[in-house]
């Protein structure tokens, strides 16, 4: 069965989106090498990292399809944060946006009864419930701290693990 135009039309726009995302985390984690959290950055960036991996899992799948891959700009991302909260509450609802997209083109794909994207997609629904569970989580933990330096600091420490 043929991918539908509408598909590969709203692929190509995830495609930015998650290209967009790789670009905000990378900008996350220059602000917080430059605010001398290191664990922090280094968690920024791996979220780089995997935000590029999932353009390039749309990418994949597009090219299985025999549809045309458009390679979009991305969006100059935001510099600067009041602190690592605010960091982590951004990325947290850049998240839940993600997964609001991903659920978009679920709908989509039932809609168009496209059974081969919908168990594409559900990787990327699983991939979603942990991209949500883990912000979340950093975000949980650093309202408790407050504005404790070394609360914020510990969590730096632990970021740095993953």
């Amino acid at each position: 069965m043929r991918i539908s135009d509408a598909m590969v039309s709203a692929i190509n726009d995830q495609i930015k989106a998650e290209l967009d995302s790789a670009y905000i985390y990378l900008a996350m984690s220059a602000y917080f090498k430059a605010e001398g959290l290191d664990g922090m950055a280094s968690w920024m960036k791996k979220q780089y990292s995997e935000e590029v991996e999932h353009a390039e899992k749309f990418i994949s799948y597009l090219y299985e399809r025999g549809a045309r891959v458009i390679i979009p700009d991305v969006a100059k991302p935001k510099e600067s944060y009041a602190d690592a909260l605010d960091v982590f509450r951004t990325a947290y609802a850049h998240e839940q946006y993600v997964t609001s997209r991903i659920y978009k083109l679920v709908d989509l794909a039932i809609e168009e009864k496209d059974y081969a994207t919908q168990s594409m997609l559900q990787w990327f629904v699983d991939e979603q419930m942990e991209e949500e569970d883990n912000t979340g989580s950093i975000v949980s933990k650093l309202e408790f701290l407050g504005t404790d330096k070394h609360g914020v600091y510990t969590v730096d420490r632990e970021l740095a693990l993953r």
